[in-house]
């Protein structure tokens, strides 16, 4: 079966090449004409809250910095998830909301 189809494409192959470009040009218009609407959104809806603490450690910037803004993100309305995390200098809260 598949010999034979790979005989008719070698005899073929004006058809072929005729047949792919065909193909080709289809897939591209179609592309072009596909709506955005057809495409939805579906990553979560994300915030992320960067803060600098420059020299200062990670524990002390999870305790004055990570910690009390996490809380605070928590009672914003639509807040699915908070979570945070606190590097050397750096502070990050990541808000998944729904």
């Amino acid at each position: 079966m598949i010999a034979l189809l790979i005989r008719w494409s070698i005899t073929n192959r004006v058809l072929v090449l005729l047949g792919t470009v065909f193909v080709t040009c289809w897939g591209l218009w179609a592309l072009n004409k596909t709506p955005l609407d057809a495409l939805p959104d579906l990553s979560d809806v994300q915030v992320i809250i960067r803060t600098s603490y420059p020299g200062q450690a990670p524990q002390l910037i999870e305790d004055q910095v990570t910690y009390p803004l996490s809380t605070t993100m928590l009672s914003v309305p639509g807040a699915k998830t908070v979570r945070g995390y606190s590097f050397f200098g750096d502070s990050f809260v990541y808000v998944l909301f729904e």
